[in-house]
């Protein structure tokens, strides 16, 4: 029998075309008329537009090789070389994040307390053993309260979109909790596991090395990230159903089966294995008549309201804007989480000279602003630009995407959440599940999960 793979986004399409790559037969389910989930790229009036993520860190060997076996390796395309400045709005002005020890003492990201505060982080000690820090928690302890405030606030809110006061460290930022549990210092484990990696040169022959040209760049592809959801879809082919709403599942003898409604009407599937590709909430709702445990575990898991607001302007209209952007942090009270600047990061998003910027709203600190309509969002990410940077030109483009439930938050307990889940799950035999709910909420993070989870079931 098949694998019965529920949800068409990055996650689903990726498990399917790992296990038919390795002889096993896949379906993938999709309840609406296009797979891709949140990744989705739309070109107009010569802007490429993404509504979801906008890149991927070029460094994920699983990401690469996918990349590979569709044939897209030519097309994958680096940030400009501007794209390497990066600022924070903080105190009324945009200040550049410094890239290296030295340029951090001299910069004015932060006052000069500040900076003398986390230069005592190489003194600082370890937490509590045993407990599930909140990211704050631990920011403070190293860092101190305005570096947490300001940088690891604006940090986490690039990938959250979360408040620090709830999100875990460990499950959001593992590396540091590692660095102090292993060096005691956050800045002493950073600094040891740089001169252990330079010590490491991979060679041809290992994953990562020169052979499979990994270079940690912000990269996407030349067409946008729709690229990957396109070849993904077309190498699956007919295995792709969408409109395929499943409804129900029962456990039978020998696999699942599966209550389907598709185009309308009612189908039955057999699988052998069921995988949950889709955001926990959709899992909870159709796992609960089978398990209600289950689905209240799944239900823990919280999700940040985001709104995608892009801002297109005619060449010669405003000045193209330096580096990849900004981030806001929460104390500036600000709707607009953080701004990309698209076309210095990625030049060919805009043709002829055009300036486009994606305006990222919302989040947990501001959840009621998603809710506004088309014009209310337009005026009010304008607005804060305004005040943020100056920018008064009028755009001759703009488009709004809503995501009510946008990125997972990874709040205190979320990894017992996690192994509660997969313990729970060995209850139903041929039942998992995967996605950015559960072990990371980035593309790579996607698409190593649910490589590895297809390399288990083949």
């Amino acid at each position: 029998m098949t694998v019965a793979v529920i949800g068409g986004g990055l996650s689903g399409l990726v498990l399917a075309h790992r296990l038919r790559s390795r002889g096993t037969a896949a379906v993938v389910l999709e309840s609406s008329s296009r797979v891709g989930g949140n990744v989705q790229t739309r070109t107009e009036g010569g802007y490429l537009l993404e509504a979801g993520p906008n890149s991927f860190l070029d460094r994920e060997p699983a990401t690469r090789s996918l990349a590979e076996a569709l044939g897209l390796e030519t097309r994958i395309r680096p940030a400009d070389a501007a794209a390497k400045n990066r600022y924070i709005f903080t105190r009324g002005a945009l200040r550049a994040v410094p890239s290296s020890p030295p340029a951090f003492l001299k910069s004015d990201v932060i006052s000069l307390s500040g900076r003398l505060r986390v230069l005592g982080e190489l003194f600082s000690g370890r937490g509590p053993t045993g407990v599930d820090e909140t990211l704050a928690q631990l920011g403070r302890r190293h860092l101190g309260r305005e570096a947490t405030t300001v940088l690891l606030d604006a940090f986490q809110t690039g990938i959250y979109a979360g408040d620090p006061e709830q999100l875990s460290a460990e499950a959001t930022f593992p590396q540091l909790v590692k660095f102090e549990r292993d060096h005691r210092s956050l800045i002493l484990g950073a600094i040891r596991s740089q001169r252990a990696a330079r010590k490491v040169a991979p060679t041809p022959t290992q994953e990562g090395g020169p052979k499979s040209k990994l270079t940690g760049l912000l990269s996407t592809f030349d067409k946008g990230l729709g690229v990957l959801v396109d070849a993904l879809s077309a190498s699956l082919g007919d295995a792709v159903r969408t409109d395929a709403k499943v409804e129900g599942l029962t456990r039978t003898a020998d696999g699942w089966k599966l209550q389907v409604r598709e185009r309308g009407q009612p189908v039955e599937l057999l699988a052998s294995q069921v995988v949950l590709a889709t955001p926990s909430y959709v899992a909870a709702d159709l796992l609960r008549p089978l398990d209600a445990p289950l689905a209240s575990t799944l239900e823990g898991i919280g999700y940040a309201p985001m709104a995608v607001v892009h801002l297109g302007f005619a060449p010669g209209a405003t000045a193209k804007p330096d580096g990849f952007g900004f981030l806001v942090p929460a104390v500036e009270g600000k709707a607009v989480l953080g701004t990309i600047h698209v076309s210095t990061t990625f030049p060919f998003r805009a043709e002829g000279g055009r300036v486009l910027l994606t305006c990222l709203m919302g989040g947990t600190r501001k959840p009621e602003v998603v809710a506004r309509d088309e014009d209310a969002l337009v005026a009010l990410a304008r607005e804060e630009l305004k005040a943020m940077t100056g920018l008064t030109a009028t755009p001759e483009l703009t488009q709004v995407v809503r995501w009510p439930r946008g990125i997972p938050q990874y709040t205190v307990g979320h990894l017992g959440r996690v192994a509660s889940l997969d313990e729970r799950l060995k209850r139903w035999p041929g039942l998992h599940v995967t996605g950015n709910a559960y072990r990371g909420v980035g593309i790579n993070d996607c698409i190593r999960e649910a490589t590895r989870l297809a390399d288990a079931l083949a």
